[in-house]
């Protein structure tokens, strides 16, 4: 349906009563919402001079009047509740210098030795627990971890010349 001199008249006394592009839409029947839109902009309509939106009456309900704040009496400050059961505090760590093994996860300090001895998916899975030295090891355990750096062998004249061969 095409718009003719009376549907635009239509559409610009809708439009100016303030229904939306929906209702006129409707209203007008074989248009859509965005063709009505459109229109109205190729037209250059302006605002509208009613909300699109019926006006409703909004109530509330009244507050309830505040009564005056009488002059308190000064607050007292409560004492904190004594604890009857203060919780005990954690013993203190212990290195375990003799035989390396009697570290678990949960007693594993710090400064412990943290070599692992045993299968971890045991139940007898411990740590070593010395007092560590070396970074995370005891100094037992840091010389297997820690290897010192092999000198370097020197090589003869005859190995150095077959390793030069490959090379000529």
């Amino acid at each position: 349906m095409g718009w003719t001199d009376e549907r635009v008249e239509l559409l610009k006394k809708l439009w100016q009563d303030g229904l939306s592009a929906s209702q006129i839409a409707k209203q007008l029947g074989g248009v859509t919402r965005n063709a009505v839109i459109g229109k109205v902009h190729r037209l250059g309509l302006s605002g509208r001079a009613t909300p699109s939106k019926p006006a409703r009456p909004v109530f509330k309900a009244p507050r309830p009047a505040r009564q005056a704040a009488a002059p308190a009496a000064p607050r007292r400050i409560a004492p904190p509740p004594l604890a009857t059961a203060a919780p005990a505090p954690p013993p203190p760590v212990r290195y375990v210098d003799e035989t390396p093994g009697a570290a678990t996860v949960l007693t594993l300090g710090a400064h412990m030795c943290k070599w692992p001895i045993g299968d971890p998916s045991s139940d007898d899975f411990t740590f070593c627990g010395r007092r560590a030295s070396v970074g995370p090891y005891c100094v037992e355990h840091a010389r297997v971890a820690y290897q010192p750096a092999q000198a370097k062998k020197r090589s003869s004249a005859n190995e150095l010349a077959r390793s030069l061969r490959r090379y000529i």
